[in-house]
């Protein structure tokens, strides 16, 4: 009989990457996943979990985050949140620049529990003025953007540094329209990474940007409400959308405090057009609402009518992929052993979005317990067993 550290039976193993959708117990030792369904049941472990109703997915990655706690204004405690959020990976978008990106690491990311990498600004001082008091658009001033230190910086930390953001439009930009576009793809082109670019009001608009980005590159804020919106008001998505997906954009939810409504994602989803990822682009101004989380974020989609399986592949595969970390995809066995385990609860959710809409739900998701490096490492209920 097989001894693990850590066994979760009976739960729903929802994981799109290896397509297995059943009832089975997983077993998980020495950080990795180590066996699943006849030989994790018939195993034995120090920590074992019932999971019964429940639905396990591969530990979850919040591509949108802004996780520089402490040393940003907007940035939010990750291991405090994933306990809500069911997040194993989280991805910060550019709260760090070039010039502090290495107090990131040492500060934050080194000491954090659950995984943090990086979209490295192409402003040097990263997102610095961002708060209820001050708003300064650090795209709006060229001086700080620097597509020879974002690269260097970038090669210097290739574990942790995915890609380079940037953030463009009336906000955060001003009057330089797509020139910081321009310069965060030259230093992402010498360092091979993709590029995620913000969008907020225009100028420019959504499909300028969408002419510039480059196969495997991110538009985020995908769903916005009017002005910059990927439909026309009667619900029809811009053909430039269409054109930008067959050329290989990713599009990235980061609901954010104003960057997702419901009349939006409701004439995507009619039409067809899902998301690729689902983040939720938590910070300080969002984390007591309308955001809240990715889980709610995931939660609203769910209710809008999108299935289950493309919610959970919206949040491990494909982030996976972009992140090219493999490891991180799915739970096959040897793969990287982290587990969110949610609970599908029924009842009355009223759900908002960036402009005010509420909207009824009838489910909502919420952690039951979270597995990180093969380790039980939150539960919201008590039934665990040490053995």
């Amino acid at each position: 009989m097989a001894r693990f550290d850590l066994i979760l039976r009976g739960g729903r193993v929802l994981d799109p990457g290896t397509g297995r959708d059943e009832i089975a117990d997983i077993a998980f030792a020495e950080g990795k996943v180590a066996a699943i369904g006849a030989e994790a049941a018939a195993g034995t472990a120090a920590t074992e979990r019932r999971v019964d109703g429940c639905v396990v997915t591969p530990g979850q990655i919040d591509l949108h985050a802004h996780v520089y706690w402490g040393g940003t204004s907007l940035g939010v405690e990750a291991d405090r949140l994933a306990r809500r959020s069911g997040t194993t990976t989280w991805v910060d978008v550019g709260s760090a620049g070039p010039g502090n990106f290495l107090g990131f690491r040492k500060h934050v990311i080194e000491r954090s529990e659950t995984r943090i990498l990086a979209y490295l600004h192409i402003s040097f001082a990263g997102i610095f003025g961002f708060a209820h008091e001050i708003m300064v658009g650090e795209a709006g001033d060229l001086r700080l953007l620097s597509p020879e230190a974002c690269a260097r910086v970038a090669r210097e930390h290739p574990d942790l540094v995915k890609g380079i953001k940037v953030r463009i439009g009336a906000n955060t930009s001003g009057a330089n329209g797509l020139s910081p576009l321009f310069l965060a793809i030259e230093a992402a082109d010498r360092a091979g990474l993709p590029v995620m670019c913000h969008i907020d009001r225009p100028p420019p608009r959504y499909v300028d940007v969408l002419e510039v980005l480059r196969p495997g590159d991110i538009l985020t804020h995908c769903f916005k409400p009017f002005p910059n919106a990927p439909c026309y008001a009667d619900g029809r998505v811009r053909e430039q959308i269409w054109r930008a997906r067959e050329k290989g954009v990713i599009f990235d939810i980061a609901h954010g405090k104003g960057s997702f409504s419901f009349h939006t994602a409701r004439a995507m989803l009619a039409a067809g057009f899902w998301p690729d990822v689902i983040s939720s682009d938590v910070h300080t101004l969002c984390i007591d609402g309308p955001a809240f989380d990715n889980l709610v974020t995931m939660s609203k989609f769910l209710c809008l009518g999108m299935p289950l399986e493309e919610i959970v592949r919206a949040v491990t595969v494909t982030p996976a992929r972009i992140l090219d970390r493999p490891d991180l995809a799915d739970l096959s066995v040897g793969s990287t052993g982290d587990a969110t385990v949610i609970r599908i609860v029924p009842g009355r959710h009223v759900y908002e979005d960036v402009l005010g809409e509420k909207m009824e739900g009838d489910r909502r998701l919420v952690v039951d317990s979270i597995v990180v490096g093969g380790r039980l490492w939150h539960t919201a209920e008590p039934s665990t067993q040490s053995v």
